[in-house]
């Protein structure tokens, strides 16, 4: 076996520009191929994080303005929701899991001592968060014996809480809006600096503003709901629905503005995906050129070491110990500079991750669209096996037909 490594060992020595040109051939193709799926991932782990912690299966209403006269309605009329709407919508469509009101009250001023901040006072329950990105830094959320009892308590974001309370703690201590007295229950991280959010019971909220309990928006979940066909029915249904309980046309789509995140998020998914088929296309396609460089190169050396392999079965050495020669010389220059390609990949992958992580840090983005452009190792090392595999075979084929060769025919082949 010793001496079979060292006639290898000679062998590359004696041909380092074709040894050279076959590893960068197998490193290249390996090391391309990370890329282009790591970038593909990092461009669907963006776009997909914007997602964040909510449930994609939420539709949301938001109550509008007709845009046109209907059943001798004038335009511009104020459309409200209220409580009956949710109960209408539960009982009418099977597909609906669940009705979440809430309230928004914008451009409230919120002071603590000589301190104050502008701010949108959000009237929840407590599965708001089941839906919605909500993250809790100190103390708790909304609960549910905070809407029963009606209790003055508010859940403040971190960036206002360094505005009202500089470095002191604010879980416990009493804010005021419109004269009225809230006690910090929590803090929740602002998402994007643009957020201001104060979350306060609903039942709190109502009875001061909204003795009507009237809606400017509410939240569906949705049970059933599989393809973006099947969430533009259900959109359709909503609006007629609501159409007829408030009397504005079906076709008018500023009466009310449906989101509905699963049919955006179904997609989103659609579009990655033809976007990961492409990439996988490109990177199979490198995968291939790799290959068939590689099996070109060892086609020549084959070719070029087919008198040498007459001389050595002249000189007594059994056809399987030559072809075991050629294909453990296409093994190691597989595995070497496959592996070689790649740790080059996935380091390289792994550093822009890093550097992408740590200029993230302290920073806030609304939107996101490239993040974690790693790889999977195990498809890594998939590929890598597979070009190796596609080595040793373009070393095996033409071996085995020229040691067939006598080595007659072999010494004088040109």
């Amino acid at each position: 076996m010793l001496g079979i490594f060292s006639e290898i060992a000679t062998t590359l020595k004696r041909n380092k520009l074709r040894t050279f040109l076959t590893g960068f051939s197998i490193s290249w193709g390996i090391f391309m191929l990370i890329i282009l799926l790591a970038a593909g991932n990092g461009l669907k782990n963006g776009v997909t994080s914007n997602f964040g912690d909510r449930a994609v299966n939420k539709v949301t209403l938001w109550a509008g303005y007709t845009s046109m006269p209907y059943k001798g309605y004038p335009k511009w009329r104020s459309i409200k929701f209220d409580q009956s709407d949710s109960l209408m919508l539960s009982q009418k469509m099977t597909q609906i899991d669940q009705v979440i009101p809430t309230f928004d009250l914008n451009g409230k001023n919120v002071t603590y001592k000589k301190m104050n901040t502008t701010v949108t006072l959000s009237a929840v329950i407590p599965e708001f968060t089941k839906y919605n990105k909500v993250k809790i830094t100190k103390g708790r959320f909304i609960n549910d014996l905070d809407i029963k009892e009606f209790r003055k308590v508010m859940v403040i974001s971190d960036k206002d809480a360094l505005v009202l309370f500089n470095q002191d703690e604010p879980i416990g201590k009493e804010v005021v809006c419109d004269g009225i007295p809230y006690k910090v229950i929590g803090v929740h991280e602002a998402s994007n600096r643009w957020q201001n959010e104060f979350y306060v019971p609903f039942s709190t909220i109502t009875s001061i503003y909204n003795p009507s309990e009237q809606l400017n928006q509410f939240t569906i979940t949705v049970n059933g709901l599989k393809t973006a066909e099947a969430n533009k029915d259900f959109n359709d249904q909503i609006r007629n629905s609501m159409a007829r309980k408030h009397d504005f046309s079906p076709e008018d789509q500023d009466a009310i503005y449906i989101w509905n995140m699963l049919e955006d998020y179904l997609q989103t998914m659609k579009i990655f995906n033809a976007i990961n088929l492409f990439v996988w296309i490109v990177g199979i396609g490198t995968l291939i050129a790799g290959i068939v460089g590689v099996g070109n190169i060892m086609l020549i050396t084959v070719r070029e070491r087919t008198k040498e392999f007459g001389i050595q079965k002249a000189l007594g050495a059994k056809p399987s110990k030559i072809l075991w020669q050629v294909v453990l010389e296409s093994l190691i220059i597989t595995g070497i500079f496959g592996y070689i390609g790649m740790i080059s990949g996935v380091i390289l992958t792994e550093i822009i991750n890093y550097v992408m992580v740590t200029m993230a840090v302290g920073k806030t983005e609304e939107f996101s669209v490239f993040q974690n452009p790693t790889v999977d190792l195990g498809i890594a090392i998939s590929a890598t096996l597979v070009l190796m595999i596609a080595g040793v075979l373009a070393g095996y084929f033409p071996a085995r037909r020229a040691v067939r060769i006598k080595p007659i025919e072999a010494l004088r082949y040109e």
